[in-house]
């Protein structure tokens, strides 16, 4: 007798050795490196106050959220019904619940007011945990962040916006900035014939007779289009000026800010990118006519410390979905997690995480003390470093989970997707290389700062002291230094990022680091760490706790 059909398709449905759905983790208080970290540079009670965001960013809630303001990218609205310009931006109700978070729980401009007395630090643990969720949101909070030390050089107008930019209330939509409960802001360098080359924009700036600035030209990249206001730069006869553009002017009207189109890109897709036309667009100068890079370098320094943050969040969510896989899925009769050659990949990429992860929010700790010679190299050189190794980092980890992890229901494809963003914004890797060779040519107690931090491990292993040796060497000879740039910059962030392990992480970490990044007893691939590695107990402390 046959079988009905639905039966013998339920038993070919009877699926087992499924991985469950990666929730109710806690990305912040659950990951052991980076709570050790804020304890470290902040305190328990700072700890204790990021709870709340990562139980949220470990649920279900959270991850929906991302998704659907990925699969539903911003749309651009030009024109009203009735062919008025209105150059809107319109986002899914997702989006805005993930900017509504961040802005809340204080990751974008509140730090620079707030009473805490470790605000940055704070702020920076609470953003790497939060970003994994989705980091296409965190342009803008980014910005609304790195905007506030530079507005400081035209007082007036931080009197007039700082509240908005430094306040914990997310308020979307187009209105005149100082009447709402919080601000947004955005930035427009880059050019069509400059590039990373800013001394080349053509847009000009004309003074009124008000003490405003009619400006005309056209950027390339505007981040974050939908922001109230910009920082921007533009020509005057004494060279490149910095100006504070606001979408709506003081009177309630709207400024001339005609956005062209949104970029359409490789990832990032939740945050709209845009190329915008100035025609006659009002500004204010900030900082004096002429020094509009060294003003407008305040706000790109700051963006850089979220550039090293983004990374080494993007890093540790793909390590995150690698282990869980690993912990749930079997595969010739064991489960991933307990398989040598699993565990050796999975190790690596947690020993690339934890180093990330404390030079980010050492990064931070450096703001919080006032440490601007330290920040000044160390942020060059970690931004050129965590974010050339992300993409890497990532890969592997979503070939852990095999075809699986090229299925965009992973949220792997997602993640790699994004893995190369920070590399490349504020500074691709040649910029960024020539900066650490700036930083340390101009300002030697950049380099007397960045040689201390790593000279506090100074004798606990000697492929340390043998790594500053090779580096004070690469400075010592001149010739070619240029050439070179890349792999001072990169030596520079391994001894910073060997200095921090071998002083607070567990011992198994910091001589895995020491043995591969500085010993040479590592391959070209992840995965490759040598016999003796103890790799159960780094995988172990990778394994993201409940929330």
């Amino acid at each position: 007798m046959k079988q009905p059909y639905g039966a013998v398709m339920g038993v070919t449905h009877e699926v087992t050795n499924q991985v469950p759905p990666l929730t109710g983790h806690d990305p912040i208080a659950g990951d052991a490196a980076l709570a050790e970290a804020c304890v470290r540079h902040a305190d328990a009670a700072t700890l204790d106050s990021l709870k709340a965001l990562g139980a949220l960013a470990g649920s279900e809630q959270a991850q929906e959220w991302g998704r659907l303001a990925n699969e539903n990218p911003p749309r651009l609205r030009t024109h009203d019904r009735y062919g008025h310009r209105v150059d809107e931006v319109e986002f899914h109700p997702a989006w805005h619940e993930l900017m509504r978070t961040a802005v809340e729980h204080g990751l974008a401009g509140a730090p620079w007011t707030s009473p805490d007395p470790h605000p940055h630090v704070r702020r920076a643990v609470g953003y790497l945990g939060w970003t994994q969720v989705e980091m296409g949101h965190a342009c803008p909070v980014t910005m609304t962040y790195a905007v506030v030390p530079a507005l400081r050089a035209a007082p007036e107008l931080a009197a007039r916006y700082e509240p908005g930019l430094t306040a914990t209330a997310y308020e979307f939509g187009l209105a005149e900035p100082t009447g709402k409960r919080g601000l947004v802001a955005g930035m427009g360098m880059t050019e069509k014939q400059g590039g990373s080359d800013v001394r080349a924009n053509t847009t000009r700036a004309v003074p009124q007779d008000d003490g405003t600035y009619a400006l005309t030209g056209h950027k390339w990249f505007t981040s974050a289009p939908m922001s109230d206001l910009f920082l921007v730069l533009a020509q005057l006869p004494e060279g490149v000026s910095c100006f504070l553009m606001p979408r709506v002017l003081p009177d309630g009207t709207r400024n001339v800010f005609r956005l062209q189109r949104l970029k359409d890109k490789l990832g990032d897709r939740a945050n709209a990118s845009s190329e915008v036309e100035f025609e006659g667009t009002t500004g204010w100068l900030v900082g004096e006519p002429g020094r509009g890079v060294p003003t407008i370098i305040e706000m790109v320094n700051t963006t850089r410390l979220d550039c090293v943050l983004g990374s080494a969040a993007t890093v540790r969510a793909a390590l995150t979905q690698a282990v869980h896989h690993a912990r749930h899925r079997r595969a010739f009769g064991a489960l991933l997690a307990d398989q040598p050659l699993m565990q050796n990949v999975l190790a690596d990429l947690a020993v690339e995480s934890e180093a990330a992860t404390a030079l980010a929010v050492r990064l931070a700790a450096a703001v919080d003390a006032g440490e601007g010679d330290f920040l000044r190299l160390a942020g060059a050189a970690a931004k050129f470093w965590v974010c050339k190794r992300t993409p890497t980092a990532v890969a592997e980890a979503l070939e852990v989970l095999g075809g699986n992890g090229y299925v965009e229901d992973s949220g792997l494809p997602r993640l790699y997707r994004q893995a190369p963003l920070n590399s490349i914004w504020e500074g691709s890797g040649n910029v960024i290389a020539l900066d650490v060779l700036r930083a340390m040519g101009r300002s030697s107690q950049s380099l007397a700062a960045v040689r201390a931090e790593i000279d506090l491990a100074r004798g606990a292993d000697d492929r340390l002291d043998a790594a500053v040796g090779r580096l004070t060497a690469e400075l010592a000879d001149p010739e070619g230094l240029a050439t070179r740039a890349r792999r001072i910059a990169g030596l520079l962030a391994l001894c910073l990022q060997a200095s921090l392990l071998l002083r607070h992480a567990p011992a198994e970490v910091a001589e895995t680091f020491c043995a591969t990044r500085l010993g040479g007893d590592w391959g070209a691939v992840l995965g490759t760490l040598p016999a003796g590695t103890p790799v159960r107990a780094l995988v172990d402390r990778a394994h993201v706790r409940p929330s």
